[in-house]
């Protein structure tokens, strides 16, 4: 059997006296897309950053499993170091530069590679053909996820005068311009109406069915995690309280008890059946 893309152990992430994060484990599969859920301030986010080297966490282990290097020990690496091994991720809050136009917010996620590729910029500023073929390249790549997340007619928009939800998909577009192998999304349905969220659904499916990466995503949005995940973690006050198959979460009475407090067995499974049934309508 082999390794998983990622495996998280023991992660705990303390800020003084606060316990944020609380002997993680978690696993993400590549071809899988994996989510981690739980209320409010339960330490979701947290963990992403400690992923993703915007934290140093306090203790534990992350192993990216790459398929063509030897395992890489992610904790004690800066953000750009991790990114540069193939996690990438977005952000709770829109992260594009607005007056740049789509195609050019995709060609500054290719920004290290096409400086390597040119001398660091030298080529290009006395116009050797090398930095012109790299540039086609970087612009290539980046017309592809344009064109793959249904883009195309906004390419030469600037970022800021989109809608929420297409801003959304060009956040992702980005991310997958890098070349990822695991994908970590943070809440991206949010301020999504359920049309938007559907289609967001499908564009994740297809990108996992497709180019066969990791996807590693937080959600609040049931309806959306119970219809494309494989596995599903539970969080609470920084704790893993349940893990699972959505089938198995959706009945689970601590992931219930986690959200509702003490309801009857039958309020998660009624809340994500109606979150389903909106999902489905707004695809209509």
């Amino acid at each position: 059997m082999s390794a998983p893309l990622l495996s998280v152990t023991g992660l705990t992430m303390r800020f003084g006296g606060l316990v944020a994060v609380d002997g993680v484990n978690l696993t993400a599969e590549t071809n899988k897309i994996t989510a981690l859920i739980g209320p409010n301030g339960a330490g979701k986010t947290t963990i992403f950053n400690c992923l993703t080297g915007f934290y140093k966490p306090t203790s534990g282990e992350l192993i990216l499993n790459r398929p063509d290097h030897a395992p890489v020990s992610l904790q004690s690496l800066p953000g750009y170091q991790v990114s540069r091994h193939g996690v990438v991720r977005t952000f709770q809050n829109i992260r594009l530069f607005p007056r740049m136009t789509v195609l050019e917010n995709l060609l500054v996620a290719q920004h290290v590679g096409l400086m390597r590729k040119a001398a660091f910029g030298v080529a290009g500023l006395i116009g050797l053909k090398g930095w012109r073929a790299a540039e086609k390249e970087a612009i290539d790549r980046a017309r592809f996820w344009i064109e793959r997340l249904d883009l195309t007619s906004v390419a030469d928009e600037e970022a800021g005068n989109l809608s929420y939800g297409v801003q959304r998909r060009v956040e992702i577009a980005r991310a997958m311009n890098t070349n990822p192998l695991l994908l970590c999304l943070d809440e991206p349905a949010a301020g999504l109406n359920p049309k938007e969220t559907g289609v967001l659904g499908e564009l994740l499916q297809g990108i996992r069915e497709q180019f066969g990466i990791g996807i590693l995503l937080i959600e609040h949005d049931m309806g959306l995690v119970m219809g494309i995940s494989d596995r599903i973690h539970v969080v609470e006050y920084g704790r893993k309280i349940a893990e699972g198959t959505p089938e198995e979460i959706r009945s689970d009475e601590r992931v219930i008890k986690a959200y509702l407090g003490e309801p009857d067995e039958e309020e998660l499974p009624a809340i994500v059946a109606e979150d389903v049934a909106g999902q489905e309508g707004g695809r209509a």
